[in-house]
């Protein structure tokens, strides 16, 4: 039963983070800059987590390593979005291809 549960908690963090993307990318759409940046900043803070447990991500090593070139643009991203520039939807959209792509991997 534990590791039922080991999986289960794995598959609610990876799909949180991946919540946490796809609502920004639509709220960034829809010009809700705010929302949009707080689940950006909840995603970055979430794949910073998952990344620094190494062994005992929910992340394999691979993934850790692909997604970390990821963090390069989080800054700029969030200031563009809390500046409510239009150009951070597109950005976002991209990170969340970027991040689907490395995950499906």
């Amino acid at each position: 039963a534990t590791s039922n549960l080991v999986v289960t908690e794995r598959q609610l963090i990876l799909a949180r983070m991946k919540n946490d993307l796809a609502s920004a990318v639509i709220d960034a759409r829809r010009g809700d800059y705010e929302p949009a940046r707080q689940a950006t900043s909840q995603f970055f803070t979430s794949l910073s987590t998952e990344i620094d447990k190494g062994n005992t991500s929910s992340l394999t090593q691979a993934q850790r390593e692909a997604l970390q070139p990821l963090f390069a643009g989080r800054d700029e991203l969030i200031t563009l979005l809390a500046r409510s520039d239009p150009a951070s939807a597109d950005r976002l959209s991209d990170l969340y291809v970027a991040y689907r792509k490395i995950m499906n991997a």
